[in-house]
């Protein structure tokens, strides 16, 4: 339990420097966004692939697999179904917020408890919830959105040119055709990695706006709640019934247990949701987890012995 708050309290200082940072107005929005776009599109796709190609995975990881999507669509049925979540926007960003997880903050805490190998379980964490996560927020807020007569979104495109998953999809070709980066090709690989979970943990507490906490009413705090305990509770349920590896295990419950992703709220708003739901979705979740996340390990390790 201590080498997990020590793997925390960095992701913790980070995130909080990079609020800090959007407070002091140290860079103007533009640079955050173009910041995450960086991130986004090149650091990212450039650390996936550097750890797959270089992963050694004897049998693959289909039980983690199973125990992950099962998990992240059983909170996103409970979504769906819950009577006291209102049918309309609303409904697609509770949707939403139940399905994605923050990579950044799971990638970073895989590295600090278990090195490169964590790095490449979380990897596949990346791989197997992020297309799903894209997929049913697509769905969920354009089909509860309000008709605005605007075209809708074509998931499978946007799925194709997801920068993560073309660096997950390359990087495990990579791996299976045993053809991995040397020379230039993986130091440049290095440093372009090396910039991702820091530069990412800035981005994720610039985008927290703590003024939603006083826009936080019962839905906001209920659904906070069902996404921090709910997902990661479900995810250690299904790797103990699937009977896990104990590393396996802990990086599902990892992944499981992170806030909502920072880029709901602008999804949301593109496609129609409830954005102001989102966006406090997202800072008090994002708050909360400082919390949660040791309690969710604590169970995991209580369960484990």
């Amino acid at each position: 339990m201590i080498n997990f708050i020590y793997a925390l309290i960095p992701v913790i200082l980070i995130t909080g420097l990079g609020w800090l940072l959007a407070q002091r107005n140290f860079l103007p929005a533009e640079g955050w966004r173009a910041i995450e776009r960086l991130v986004y599109f090149l650091f990212f796709p450039a650390l996936i692939i550097n750890v797959l190609t270089s992963a050694s995975f004897e049998i693959v990881p289909w039980t983690m697999v199973l125990a992950l999507i099962g998990s992240q669509m059983a909170l996103a049925i409970l979504g769906l179904v819950a009577k006291r979540a209102d049918d309309g926007p609303r409904k697609g960003s509770i949707i939403q917020s139940n399905v994605r997880w923050n990579t950044f903050v799971g990638l970073s805490i895989a590295s600090a408890l278990f090195g490169e190998p964590g790095l490449a379980l979380m990897a596949i964490a990346v791989a197997v919830l992020t297309p799903v996560a894209n997929v049913v927020s697509v769905l969920a807020l354009t089909y509860f959105a309000e008709d605005s007569g605007s075209p809708k979104p074509h998931v499978m495109m946007d799925m194709i040119r997801n920068p993560l998953i073309i660096g997950c999809i390359v990087g495990i070709a990579l791996n299976l055709l045993d053809i991995a980066p040397t020379g230039m090709a993986e130091k440049t690989l290095d440093i372009l990695g090396e910039a991702t979970l820091a530069l990412g943990l800035l981005v994720v507490g610039a985008a927290v706006d703590l003024k939603a906490f006083n826009r936080a009413g019962p839905t906001t705090l209920i659904w906070s709640a069902v996404r921090l305990l709910g997902f990661p509770v479900a995810a250690l349920a299904a790797g103990l019934l699937l009977n896990l590896a104990p590393d396996s295990l802990a990086i599902v419950v990892i992944a499981a247990s992170t806030p909502t992703a920072s880029s709901g709220y602008i999804l949301a708003r593109q496609l129609g949701g409830d954005a102001t739901l989102s966006a406090n979705l997202i800072a008090v979740q994002t708050v909360f987890s400082v919390l949660s996340m040791p309690a969710i390990y604590a169970l995991y390790l209580l369960v484990r012995a």
